[in-house]
């Protein structure tokens, strides 16, 4: 079994989001919401497709149009069954400097959430891969998800202290990914999650195209190159990773 751990199946991404999920062949997802809107699609995937589960949070780069009411509803659903994480949060520094407070009031928020409610987290950091470390080691209790991982060799293993696991998605693939296949090479498989954070950030050679969840597998192939040992042995355990920090094993 393959799971993608972090992807966006809304209608805002593909015409046809039924088709997507039939191209994954009965293999599990992870559908990331980002927003009001888009939590709430999440909701309606996770009871319509048996292979799909969820999470729900507000994106740094959507506090600016996100309210105390957000956070309210995003509490309010966290015990929906098959939402098996709060996500994608964090920060976006690249994007949203200007609501710099909002986000990091956001993100400390949403771990309160993660730790009130026993939820592993999903997190988006980019250009701010400091205050992010910083804010997640005051949460060394709650299950940690660095999304899309692109920061360095040391941050990685600063990341490790905190039993954090890293999602690993398309940009394994590419060929200017050196800093990235060196930290992959370097973490241990049993803090990797697979993950393609579809529609975004098709592998090769598909790279520029639309994403899918069926593009795991070429994720898991790249690792299984990096490491040199099998793709079955990377998908084996990078499903037992995803079903023990999702708590995955009392759903299926």
């Amino acid at each position: 079994m393959m799971i993608d751990t972090h992807c966006h199946l809304c209608k805002e991404d593909y015409e046809n989001v039924e088709l997507v999920i039939q191209n994954m062949n009965n293999n599990k997802m992870i559908a990331a919401g980002v927003n009001d809107n888009t939590n709430k699609e999440v909701l309606e995937l996770i009871k319509k497709y048996p292979t799909v589960y969820g999470a729900i949070g507000i994106h740094p780069t959507e506090v600016g149009i996100s309210n105390h009411n957000s956070l309210e509803w995003v509490e309010k659903h966290l015990k929906e069954n098959k939402i098996v994480a709060i996500g994608e949060i964090g920060l976006d520094y690249h994007y949203g400097i200007e609501e710099k407070e909002k986000q990091i009031d956001f993100f400390r928020k949403q771990l309160d959430l993660a730790r009130k409610y026993k939820k592993p987290v999903v997190i988006h950091s980019r250009d701010a891969i400091e205050d992010t470390y910083n804010i997640m080691k005051e949460y060394k209790d709650v299950k940690m998800i660095l999304h899309c991982y692109s920061g360095s060799m040391e941050m990685a293993k600063r990341f490790l202290d905190l039993d954090v696991y890293f999602g690993v998605g398309g940009v394994i693939t590419f060929k200017n990914s050196r800093v990235l296949k060196e930290v992959v090479s370097f973490l241990p498989l049993d803090h990797i999650l697979l993950e393609t954070d579809s529609p975004y950030l098709a592998p090769e050679p598909f790279r520029g195209s639309k994403n899918e969840p069926k593009n795991v597998l070429l994720v898991a192939e790249a690792i299984a190159n990096l490491k040199g040992i099998s793709v079955e042995d990377v998908l084996d355990i990078t499903t037992f990773n995803a079903l023990s920090r999702f708590d995955l094993n009392e759903s299926l």
